[in-house]
């Protein structure tokens, strides 16, 4: 079964944009090359945005073959199909690799298990409930990418909106 979705480059250093395309290409098994434009957050770095169609787990795939770059800002999304969840994968350097499971209409949807751990965490005093929630949603990641998110230079813009 097939899906698609979008891998969406924040940051990288331009020496850093043709490895990000190979990587890629290697996951879909095809030449790929990306549209790079100047990533006014962060000078002397590039943005780029790919649709990409491929296989349910192809998310996955992306965002493994990119996290091992330090210096890289990138989200990889993958729509929902018949035999799979959507995804989001977030990463950052600073914060690393984020990811979430999505339903039909673009929700994170949070396991059972990963909210319980948070609530027992907070009623122990180890942590603070609504700081757990906000890293289960991706809260941390969101404030991170948002500056970036913006595409510069005239580029056309994608936004992704955090619901409220």
């Amino acid at each position: 079964m097939t899906t698609r979705g979008v891998l969406y480059v924040h940051s990288a250093p331009r020496a850093l944009c043709p490895h990000v395309e190979w990587a890629v290409a290697g996951v879909l098994g095809t030449r790929v090359g990306l549209d790079w434009i100047r990533q006014p957050a962060a000078p002397g770095t590039w943005r780029s945005e790919f649709s990409w169609q491929g296989e349910a787990g192809t998310a996955s795939k992306l965002a493994s073959a990119l996290r091992g770059w330090h210096l890289l800002r990138f989200e990889v999304t993958a729509e929902p199909c018949a035999t799979a969840e959507g995804e989001r994968y977030s990463c950052t350097p600073d914060l690393g690799i984020y990811h979430a499971v999505t339903g039909i209409h673009g929700d994170i949807l949070i396991p059972e298990d990963r909210l319980r751990a948070a609530l027992t965490r907070s009623q122990r005093g180890e942590t603070d409930l609504e700081a757990e929630i906000a890293k289960l949603l991706g809260k941390p990641w969101d404030d991170e990418l948002e500056p970036f998110r913006y595409a510069g230079e005239g580029a056309p813009v994608r936004w992704l909106h955090q619901v409220v």
